[in-house]
């Protein structure tokens, strides 16, 4: 499905499940694909939620464009669609970016009209210092612009579903990812630093973390716990950046049951 934002950006979604059911909107990570989802997807319909993915601007089958090379414009973007869809009380879910996109748009709009959050292996500040030593691999404000200029390597500890790595293959191929053009978009995510957001949460935020995550060491997700008593966190074991797909049972399992917990 398509839908036009505010400036004039076409973004693609799917829309799953029955109108009437809880909504969980989905938001993938930087260079990523909505299809990354699928089994955790079903997994939601399954159990009675509505799901809408969203493919971000500059990324999957979303319009590639220069405009809006800022994480406000894409919580913006994600609150559009909201209103378009007359979606109220959604639960978001978003892994890396996704997730920061997510905290981005808490930031302009607040967390109170939201059933919950699910973040899933994104620290809440990105680059390292002498406040927080959990941000993305060992990145600090001396080397951070070059550092993300660089390929950041396999996102992945294991295999995921040979299906699902087929199809992301072809959309890499019929959609490819432009990191050039959206390399300011990168910077001005990664100086971001989230954490005041998640002390004043007004709604339940699961964090679930990669125990081998190649991006963020896992502790960042205990640490959040500090931040406010809304935080839980998890850690799944034998798994990388993209839990959602690489232990796709285990984190179901996950999020189903802190969905139960938070009605």
């Amino acid at each position: 499905m398509k839908f036009y934002t505010s400036d004039q950006i076409e973004l693609d979604y799917d829309d799953f499940g029955a109108k009437s059911d809880p909504v969980v909107m989905i938001l993938s990570g930087i260079g990523a694909y909505k299809e990354y989802w699928k089994k955790t997807i079903a997994a939601l319909v399954e159990n009675h939620y509505r799901v809408i993915n969203i493919d971000a601007r500059n990324q999957g089958k979303s319009e590639h464009t220069n405009q809006g090379l800022r994480i406000s414009r894409h919580a913006m973007d994600l609150y559009e669609l909201q209103q378009k869809l007359e979606i109220t009380d959604p639960i978001l879910m978003g892994n890396s970016m996704g997730a920061s996109t997510i905290f981005a748009y808490v930031s302009l709009f607040g967390s109170f009209q939201l059933r919950g959050i699910i973040d899933v292996d994104q620290s809440p500040k990105m680059i390292n210092d002498e406040t927080w030593q959990y941000g993305f691999k060992d990145i600090t404000w001396d080397d951070f612009h070059f550092a993300l200029a660089q390929p950041f390597g396999k996102a992945t500890h294991c295999n995921i579903d040979d299906q699902i790595f087929k199809q992301i293959q072809q959309l890499k191929a019929d959609f490819p990812y432009d990191a050039e053009l959206n390399f300011p978009f990168l910077i001005d995510h990664a100086t971001q630093d989230w954490r005041s957001v998640i002390v004043h949460l007004d709604c339940p935020l699961l964090i679930v973390s990669g125990a081998d995550s190649p991006y963020f060491n896992p502790k960042f997700a205990n640490l959040c716990e500090t931040l406010s008593s809304q935080v839980t966190a998890t850690s799944v074991e034998n798994a990388g950046h993209l839990v959602m797909v690489e232990q796709s049972a285990v984190f179901n399992e996950e999020m189903l049951q802190w969905l139960q917990k938070i009605g």
